[in-house]
């Protein structure tokens, strides 16, 4: 099957195909997402990580 003969028709298609998705979903509502009160974190409660390392010398990062 020769494609690029029939590239026009699948380029319409294809455009169809998109506009029709378009419209199809531009009269949708859009939910609203709503998060449960124990899925929120309160700041005080927020676990934090501290990372400590020496730091490489500029010979050390040539030999990297």
């Amino acid at each position: 099957m020769n494609i690029a003969k029939n590239m026009e028709a699948i380029f319409i298609a294809a455009v169809v195909i998109a506009g029709a998705t378009t419209y199809a979903t531009a009269a949708v509502p859009a939910t609203r997402i709503s998060v449960p009160a124990a899925a929120k974190v309160e700041a005080s409660k927020m676990q934090v990580v501290t990372v400590t390392a020496k730091r490489l010398t500029a010979a050390e990062k040539a030999a990297l």
